[in-house]
């Protein structure tokens, strides 16, 4: 009989549902970006993610482009995640650090579970 994880559970402060009606940003549109993510960088906050999901992408001259950027911060436990913030970027970022290879690894298997 194969082990069944438990997804992890969803914590919302109240300062990323602030954030996500002053940017006209659904809670399913939040999952949307942690379930696939564009980018993964660590975060500005000490022990936080960040993940980045472009608004809408078009392809010109064989190079994606978007105008927006939705962006999400996280904080991981054992059993749940912390939505921290959310918020949408006018324009493209440069992308900045990477996380490690061994913590990405990690988020893939648990996002694999929703």
């Amino acid at each position: 009989m194969p082990i069944i994880n438990k997804a992890k559970t969803l914590l919302w402060t109240t300062h990323a549902k602030g954030k996500m009606s002053f940017y006209k940003l659904s809670e399913q549109r939040i999952r949307r970006v942690l379930h696939s993510p564009y980018r993964i960088e660590e975060g500005i906050a000490p022990n936080t993610i960040a993940m980045m999901q472009p608004a809408s992408i078009r392809t010109v001259a064989n190079k994606q482009k978007w105008t927006q950027e939705i962006w999400v911060m996280i904080q991981e436990t054992k059993t749940r995640r912390k939505i921290i913030s959310a918020w949408r970027y006018p324009g493209m970022t440069k992308q900045g650090e990477p996380l490690p290879e061994e913590i990405i690894r990690e988020l893939k298997t648990g996002l694999g579970k929703y």
